[in-house]
């Protein structure tokens, strides 16, 4: 059976997963989708904009493609929406054949040791918003003016926030970057940055070009021990090729030592067990201890060793958040799901017509172009379930539209983001910057309605 009416789709989330998603639906013919994304901020783009450092340009380009899909005359964004609270999932369901949750995976992963509740401890995602003007990161108390910074963990995210503490100011000051951050890093004065990983850099998460980017600044040293190196050939042989290539870089990195006033120092095989309080609530230090490797594994060798420190970021994984009227699995941190299609619980009965996509499905792994991949497969299961679909519509638009009137919700369109972005991007160029982001929903809207004529 295919419908004679247009499919009408939701997807809750506008960053990668929720684009791909949404053009691979509007690419097709037949069925005929219509795509509404939905999105808390009155910003599009997600991780593009809020994630991704400010000094990797290249990799936000990939908003041109999201343009595109915006441009499509069936697609509609609404912005400033928080589904689960503005409007309850229930709601949303009622006035769409099929709902996609893109949400991602915005809270992060705690390390469960002694100490974690001290100032001065961080998750990496709360840094990551805050010099990237996330809204929600805007006030964070980060103290950058101490010596030494311990990042745990070694994937993408821990490299970008090293690099962030560690570059030119100068260089810096050309992007995006959130201007509260940009202050607060010219008055910094830490001058070395530690990653701490519990298994061996054969095992580490970031990728060789991550690496590789920062042996370009002349700004910013790597240290790394040539005896945590010894792999002999047939273990390099073994390596799949991005971790053969981060094996390569970091022996030529240890073997050609660079003086510079600012370190990232590597430290692997080394798990933190305690953050040390300064007596005033504040951390000083991490106690660490040393791991052996037992095939892939990480062990405890019960030898500690002590790191000053008036900073700790936790950069161990993300993880979702639940939302009301949807199944959650708390203990993955994702909506469960087979294949896209989200059950009731994991491995449990589908519920019909409603799906989900990016890391809120799988997981955080992977890069944003990994989304691309995963939206054409989540599309491909609404097209094969419009079978499923009822004859009669969904209800009218016009309802919904009405509910968030009623309940005072300033919905934001495409169009009146594309003047928020001329805007930013007017303001950076006065200050010799890629653009100046707004930082609060409060701005934003105001800004929106001194530019709407009044009636």
């Amino acid at each position: 059976m295919s419908l004679e009416r247009p499919v009408r789709v939701a997807i809750v989330g506008a960053g990668p997963a929720g684009f791909f998603t949404a053009d691979a639906l509007l690419r097709l013919d037949s069925p005929r989708f219509e795509v509404d994304i939905f999105e808390r901020l009155p910003t599009p783009f997600g991780l593009v904009r809020s994630g991704v450092a400010p000094d990797h340009q290249k990799i936000k380009g990939v908003t041109r493609t999201f343009e595109k899909t915006a441009k499509h005359q069936r697609f509609r964004f609404f912005g400033n929406v928080t589904i689960g609270r503005d409007l309850s999932h229930d709601e949303l369901a009622a006035h769409y054949d099929q709902v996609v949750y893109a949400v991602g995976s915005s809270t992060d992963r705690r390390l469960g040791i002694p100490g974690e509740e001290l100032m001065g401890c961080h998750a990496a995602t709360a840094f990551v918003g805050w010099y990237n003007a996330h809204p929600d990161f805007r006030d964070f108390p980060f103290d950058l003016k101490v010596e030494r910074a311990v990042v745990v963990g070694v994937g993408n995210v821990a490299i970008d926030i090293a690099r962030v503490l560690l570059r030119d100011r100068g260089e810096l000051a050309r992007t995006d970057i959130a201007g509260l951050a940009l202050a607060a890093l010219e008055a910094s004065t830490i001058h070395e940055v530690v990653l701490l990983a519990r298994r061996g850099p054969a095992q580490a998460a970031f990728t060789a070009v991550e690496l590789e980017d920062l042996t370009h600044l002349a700004s910013i040293g790597v240290k790394v021990d040539p005896a945590q190196l010894q792999l002999d050939a047939a273990q390099l042989e073994a390596l799949d090729v991005n971790s053969r290539r981060n094996v390569e870089l970091m022996r030529k990195l240890a073997a050609n030592p660079r003086e510079t006033a600012r370190t990232l120092r590597l430290e692997f095989l080394a798990s933190p067990v305690e953050l040390l309080d300064d007596g005033n609530g504040r951390v000083c230090g991490v106690k660490v201890e040393r791991n052996e490797l037992l095939g892939d594994k990480a062990r405890g060798t019960g030898q500690f060793f002590e790191l000053s420190a008036g900073l700790v970021f936790r950069s161990i994984g993300y993880f979702g958040e639940p939302i009301a009227g949807v199944p959650f699995d708390a203990k993955a941190g994702i909506i469960p799901n087979v294949e896209g299609r989200v059950t009731r619980t994991p491995g449990g009965e589908v519920v019909p017509h409603l799906y989900a996509v990016g890391w809120i499905r799988r997981s955080p792994i992977g890069v944003i172009g990994t989304n691309k991949a995963d939206g054409q497969a989540v599309a491909d299961r609404l097209v094969e379930d419009v079978a499923k679909l009822p004859a009669a519509p969904p209800r009218p638009e016009s309802e919904m539209m009405a509910l968030l009137a009623q309940r005072r919700i300033k919905v934001t369109s495409f169009h009146e983001w594309a003047k928020l972005d001329e805007l930013e991007v007017a303001a950076g160029r006065e200050k010799g910057k890629v653009r100046e982001k707004f930082d609060t929903v409060t701005a934003m809207m105001n800004e929106l309605l001194r530019s709407t004529p009044s009636n």
